[in-house]
């Protein structure tokens, strides 16, 4: 869609005029930066940002994505998980 030039405020913004329900972050200083009230989107943070520790939390990203309504907010803890390395 040609936003990745699109800091938080602009990017969120675009993704509700974009006719978007819900916006998946990792960033956890999202609530804090960013004016969240009057949202028309949905926001999904996630507490990791590497994909084995997303993984095993799918399903419940995508319950809580089909449950969300405008403006709600929702953290999902996602453990971090430690895979020791191959000698």
């Amino acid at each position: 869609m040609d936003w990745q030039e699109l800091e938080n405020g602009d990017l969120l913004k675009a993704a509700e005029f974009g006719g978007f329900d819900v916006f998946i972050t990792c960033d956890q200083s999202l609530r804090y930066q960013q004016n969240l009230i009057d949202r028309k989107i949905a926001i999904i943070e996630l507490t990791k940002n590497n994909w084995p520790s997303i993984q095993p939390y799918v399903a419940q990203i995508k319950r809580t994505v089909d449950a969300s309504t405008e403006g709600e907010y929702h953290t999902i803890e996602c453990a971090y998980l430690f895979r020791p390395r191959k000698r």
